[in-house]
């Protein structure tokens, strides 16, 4: 069983002390396979930097942030679609021409880093409200600097 796990997934064996742990199988095949779409696809400098984005360690923590509706900061279908599709790397809409005057390709990169976006202006509501409930809880807090990009 132990070697047909790991000629499936073209990885090693976990140490002897480790082979009753399911996570270190995962984490050696997840390894391997990681290092192989590396190699294997021409990536671009934009894939490349989306696929060490998406296997840092806490890049999925948003996918278990509770929603708060009451302050309208609830992900709409239609937002956690594209989200998705930024972490895949998939088509996220149609080319079009932003309201900034720049060219917006079918993946929808643009947006995140355009001052006129609306996606900004949630990023900076966010911040707000949380500086405003740390702030109210009389816990020193600094908001984050404005013009960081």
């Amino acid at each position: 069983m132990e070697s047909s796990w790991a000629n499936r997934g073209n990885s090693p064996k976990p140490a002897a002390e480790l082979h009753h742990i399911q996570k270190a199988w995962n984490r050696l095949m997840a390894v391997n396979h990681r290092s192989l779409i590396c190699l294997r696809a021409s990536l671009c400098e934009v894939d490349k930097a989306r696929l060490l984005a998406v296997s840092s360690h806490h890049a999925g923590d948003w996918l278990h942030a509770p929603s708060m509706t009451a302050v309208g900061q609830r992900l709409s279908d239609e937002a956690a679609r594209v989200a998705v599709a930024h972490r895949l790397g998939c088509e996220a809409c149609e080319p079009h021409t932003c309201i900034s005057g720049k060219a917006v390709d079918v993946r929808g990169l643009h947006g995140p880093s355009c001052r006129k976006s609306t996606a900004r202006q949630r990023h900076s509501r966010v911040n707000d409200i949380i500086w405003r409930a740390i702030k109210r809880a009389q816990t020193p807090a600094v908001n984050e600097p404005v013009s960081l990009i």
